[in-house]
């Protein structure tokens, strides 16, 4: 079965909105290649209709242009990008196709197609909590940056169940940007105080 994995940029307070205003001044070497590593690296993408269309206004003019970044636009266009989203696509970007059905049972279906490959999320915050929400995110990799916005859509929305999850990896950048990997964790089970008290230091003596 393929698994998926989501990207997202985050503020220390928990925003992702808008991360084109405010992570740039953290993007270094170390981040670009984490960066890369996952979403550079994928041969398809899962994206939200506004992701999708800030990528397709941005990245085939980069590709054209020759930079240094085209070589990561070329990658970003070859790969298989799949839009969840109600209406039609009006980009040309190549490679480019809508979801279709209802998101769960196409991502289900997503899963069980032939091969290993991974399928990456970029941004796309309404799939992301929908996929993690529903079991479905194997995978959630948070770039921490050591801001807080004080304002924004926040990834996790008050009053929403608990979703508990296990860190797998935490690299530290010099630029205070921490790279987390999270995977879908089992119920913690219950406890208070009295069980958690066992675990404080005790005076010698």
């Amino acid at each position: 079965m393929r698994k998926i994995t989501a990207e997202l940029f985050i503020s220390l307070d928990g925003v992702v909105e808008a991360p084109h205003e405010w992570h740039f001044p953290y993007f270094d070497d170390r981040m670009g290649a984490a960066v890369d590593a996952v979403v550079g690296s994928a041969r398809t993408l899962l994206l939200g209709r506004r992701t999708y269309e800030s990528f397709a206004g941005a990245w085939p003019g980069r590709e054209a242009a020759g930079g240094e970044d085209a070589d990561f636009a070329r990658r970003l266009g070859d790969a298989r990008k799949i839009v969840v989203s109600r209406r039609p696509l009006e980009s040309t970007w190549r490679n480019s196709e809508l979801l279709g059905g209802e998101l769960l049972q196409a991502v289900e279906a997503l899963k069980n197609e032939p091969g290993e490959e991974p399928i990456v999320i970029s941004g796309s915050v309404s799939v992301v909590r929908r996929l993690l929400a529903a079991g479905l995110l194997d995978r959630l990799q948070l770039l921490v940056h050591p801001v807080v916005l004080g304002k924004g859509m926040r990834l996790f929305e008050e009053g929403e169940p608990a979703v508990p999850l296990e860190l797998l990896s935490c690299e530290a950048f010099d630029t205070g940007v921490l790279n987390l990997f999270y995977a879908p964790a089992g119920r913690p089970g219950s406890a208070g105080y009295e069980e958690a008290r066992t675990h404080l230091p005790r005076a010698e003596g």
